[in-house]
C-alpha cells in the first residue's frame, strides 16, 4: 500500500517528536519530568549565583614553614586593637556571618581550644565558655494581683554588635636562614565592655577568651570575608590574618616590667585627650621601631 504525501508527512512527524522525548528522557535520566520556566525547584536545589562556589572549602592550609632556634637571633612580642568601628575592619561585624560569631561557634563546639590569658597556659570547658558568652542580671518582677515582688535571674546572651574591640598577641622575629623580618599571629581575643548597672559609665573592657591562632587557622581558612571590591573574591580570614590586612594600634610590646602604654603613657595634668594622643604617639613610635629594626639589618 502506498502512501500519500500527508500521510508521509504525518508519519514523519509524529517519528521525530517521539525521538525528541525520548532523547530527553535519557538526558533527565529515565522518566525525570523536563524543568520549565513555572515548575517550582525544591530549596536544595536552588543556586543562588552563577556556579557552586568550592574553592575555600577545598582549600588546604600550608602548615607554617619549620623554623630552627639557632636561625632566629632577634624576636619581639607585639599587642595589637582592632577596633571594629574602622572602616577597613567593618567585615568583623559583617551580619550574616561576624566574626564574632565563628570563634564563638569554634569554641563552643569543642573545634579550638580557648585560653584564660594571653599566655596559653590556661585552657578553658565549654562550660566555662558558655559562661562567658552571657550575662546575668537581677531584675524585680512586680505582681499586680498579689501586689508582691519577685526577684527574677535573667541571662543575656552576648550579641555580636557588643564587641567592639579585638586583641592580638603577634610576634615578629627575624630568620637568618631566609633573611627576612616575619610576623605571626599567635592569639586572637574578643573584648566586651562592661558598664556600671545602674549609671551606665563605662568601668572596664576584659577579653572574653584567648582563641589559639595556629589552631584556629585551619577552621578559619574556610571562612569567607566580605571584600567590599569583588563578591567572588575568595578571601578567607586566615588570609585576613596572615596579609595583615586590617587596621590596628599596639598597646603593648614585651618590657622588663610587662606593662601597657596606658601604665606608663600618662599626662600629669590628668587630660584625657593629652593622653590619648601620647599613648597614640607611642604606639607608632613601636610601629617605626619594628620596620627600622628590619631596615637597619640590612647595609647598601
Amino acid at each position: 500500500m502506498l502512501f500519500s504525501k500527508s500521510n508521509w508527512f504525518l508519519f514523519f512527524f509524529l517519528f521525530s517528536g517521539t525521538i525528541m522525548v525520548a532523547q530527553d528522557k535519557i538526558e533527565l535520566g529515565g522518566d525525570e519530568e523536563l524543568v520549565k520556566e513555572s515548575t517550582e525547584l525544591d530549596s536544595s536545589t536552588v543556586l543562588d549565583g552563577v556556579v557552586e562556589r568550592t574553592i575555600v572549602q577545598d582549600n588546604r592550609v600550608l602548615a607554617y614553614e619549620p623554623m630552627r632556634e639557632a636561625d632566629i637571633p632577634w624576636e619581639k612580642k607585639v599587642w595589637r586593637v582592632i577596633d571594629v568601628a574602622e572602616k577597613m575592619n567593618l567585615p568583623f561585624v559583617y551580619p550574616n556571618r561576624p566574626f564574632f560569631q565563628i570563634l564563638s561557634d569554634l569554641a563552643l563546639n569543642g573545634d579550638i581550644t580557648v585560653y584564660k590569658k594571653d599566655d596559653f597556659k590556661a585552657p578553658m570547658t565549654v562550660e566555662e565558655v558558655q559562661a562567658t558568652m552571657s550575662t546575668v542580671d537581677t531584675i524585680i518582677d512586680y505582681d499586680e494581683e498579689t501586689y508582691e515582688e519577685t526577684v527574677k535571674i535573667v541571662h543575656n546572651d552576648i550579641n555580636y554588635e557588643d564587641i567592639k574591640k579585638y586583641r592580638v598577641k603577634e610576634i615578629w622575629f627575624f630568620d637568618e636562614e631566609s633573611s627576612r623580618m616575619l610576623v605571626r599571629v599567635l592569639g586572637i581575643a574578643p573584648v566586651k565592655d562592661f558598664y556600671d548597672q545602674e549609671t551606665g559609665d563605662f568601668k572596664y573592657a576584659l577579653p572574653l577568651f584567648w582563641a589559639y591562632f595556629p589552631e584556629a587557622r585551619n577552621y578559619l581558612a574556610k571562612e569567607l570575608i566580605f571584600v567590599a571590591q569583588n563578591d567572588v573574591a575568595p578571601m578567607t580570614w586566615q588570609d585576613l590574618f596572615e596579609a595583615r590586612y586590617f587596621s590596628s594600634y599596639i598597646y603593648k610590646i614585651t618590657n622588663p616590667l610587662d606593662m601597657r602604654i596606658k601604665d606608663y603613657i600618662k599626662s600629669p595634668l590628668d587630660d584625657p585627650l593629652q593622653e590619648g594622643i601620647d599613648r597614640l604617639l607611642e604606639s607608632r613610635r613601636i610601629k617605626n621601631y619594628l620596620f627600622n629594626m628590619e631596615q637597619d639589618l640590612w647595609s647598601y
